[in-house]
């Protein structure tokens, strides 16, 4: 089974590149998602975290905005969050990763946005970086709800530069000529990718 990672910095369009791999029938896993669920009421992140970080639950869940405010700018408070939801969020790819070749899946999709800050990398075939203009990408990042310039630009200081990130890809896609020019790239990768899976199974 082929992995292909998929990630790209804040405001890309990396989570719309991953609905159109499900659009071609293609497995993904979501991080992000990953996360959230995590997050929610009876997520496996819910205690820890709010032992961590007292006055970040909201009922039974974890108040994601409330959080992101206490560790954003704290490095070492990102660290010791990350310390707790890394593991969980590694078990669920695991699983996902498993279910998928259980299935027979030729090839899948991770999605995840700290793909390189995390090394993981090392467990993908292909990577696939998304990428857009740096004006684009400010403007896609600032018209979300409750983000701030200050928020946006402590996010992009713990990422690696976009421009590393193309350097190190098997793969780069631009977002910013619109979705049918995206669609073109991805039906042509998910062709490429079942070639080399139909290879490697030879």
């Amino acid at each position: 089974m082929i992995v292909l990672g998929l990630t790209g910095s804040i405001g890309m369009g990396k989570s719309a590149t991953a609905t159109l791999f499900r659009d071609e029938g293609v497995s993904v896993y979501d991080a992000d998602a990953a996360v959230h669920e995590l997050y929610q009421a009876g997520g496996a992140a819910v205690d820890p975290v709010e032992a961590a970080f007292p006055g970040v639950k909201a009922g039974d869940a974890i108040d994601r905005i409330r959080l992101r405010e206490r560790v954003l700018n704290d490095s070492a408070a990102m660290e010791k969050l990350e310390s707790i939801v890394h593991p969980l969020a590694g078990k669920a790819q695991q699983d996902f990763r498993l279910a998928a070749k259980a299935a027979g899946e030729p090839f899948i999709v991770v999605d995840i946005p700290l793909l390189f800050e995390t090394g993981g990398t090392g467990y993908c075939d292909f990577v696939l970086v998304v990428t857009a203009p740096a004006d684009v990408q400010r403007e896609r990042v600032l018209s979300r709800p409750g983000m701030t310039v200050d928020a946006f630009e402590a996010i992009l200081a713990r990422q690696v530069p976009d421009a590393e990130k193309r350097a190190k890809a098997d793969f780069i896609l631009s977002t910013a000529h619109g979705f049918e020019f995206a669609r073109d790239h991805v039906r042509a990768i998910v062709a490429l990718m079942n070639r080399k899976a139909d290879e490697a199974d030879a």
